[in-house]
């Protein structure tokens, strides 16, 4: 699965919060932004209400269910900069991708 079919699936089931900006920072591979200001998702890059940092391969990993969340994050795989709280949204958008790869 591609970046741009993860940011038209997460689009198409609305994955964003209201009122927030959630970033997914996959470093040289670009960005994923969940704008609940915009109610849209997009690749675009912009400032963010959280930035949430994890490497292409272990969104795969993630979507596949193959990667624990919480895990990821204790070993420093997920790397969160803001509003925490925003980040618990992150179980929903990986739950939504069920199966990316």
């Amino acid at each position: 699965m591609t970046k741009s079919e993860i940011t038209a699936i997460l689009d198409a089931k609305r994955g964003w919060l209201p009122g927030k900006r959630i970033k997914i920072d996959f470093g040289s591979d670009g960005v994923v932004m969940l704008d609940g200001v915009a109610e849209a998702v997009t690749e675009e890059d912009g400032a963010a209400d959280t930035v949430i940092g994890v490497s292409w391969a272990d969104l795969k990993a993630l979507g596949r269910r193959e990667l624990d969340p919480m895990a990821a994050l204790m070993q420093g795989r997920i790397r969160i900069d803001g509003d925490f709280a925003n980040a618990l949204h992150l179980q929903r958008i990986f739950a939504d991708l069920g199966g990316a790869s």
